[in-house]
């Protein structure tokens, strides 16, 4: 990991919060450090955030989501694709596919639940 100079990734987070006038802004933010998630929703609390770092990257899917709850409904979007697409490399890669993305489904309704 490298550091960020004074802490740019807010500074784009609070420009693009304040020119969200049409509602047509989002934020990608990694969901791998789940400390960093608050902090830029706290800077952005209506942005919606796409947050692609959960599973296989090792970001938690439950500190994702309790880190970005926002007020608005439908503000938070998790991604999970790798440790879906990638459960089984065995002949069972489907059901394990379909396992895993259940798995996934469930951690993030009780998370989603936590937060309201």
């Amino acid at each position: 990991d490298f550091e960020i100079p004074n802490k740019l990734y807010l500074r784009v987070a609070e420009a693009l919060a304040a020119k969200d006038k049409y509602e047509n802004i989002g934020l990608v933010v990694g969901a791998t450090q789940a400390e960093l998630i608050r902090t830029v929703r706290e800077t952005a609390p209506n942005l919606p955030f796409l947050l692609p770092g959960v599973g296989s990257q090792g970001g938690s899917a439950e500190a994702a989501v309790q880190g970005a709850a926002a007020k608005r409904p439908g503000s938070v979007l998790v991604n999970v694709s790798r440790g879906v697409l990638f459960a089984s490399s065995g002949k069972d890669f489907a059901e394990a596919a379909r396992t895993a993305a259940n798995d996934f489904r469930k951690t993030l309704e009780k998370a989603k639940r936590l937060c309201v």
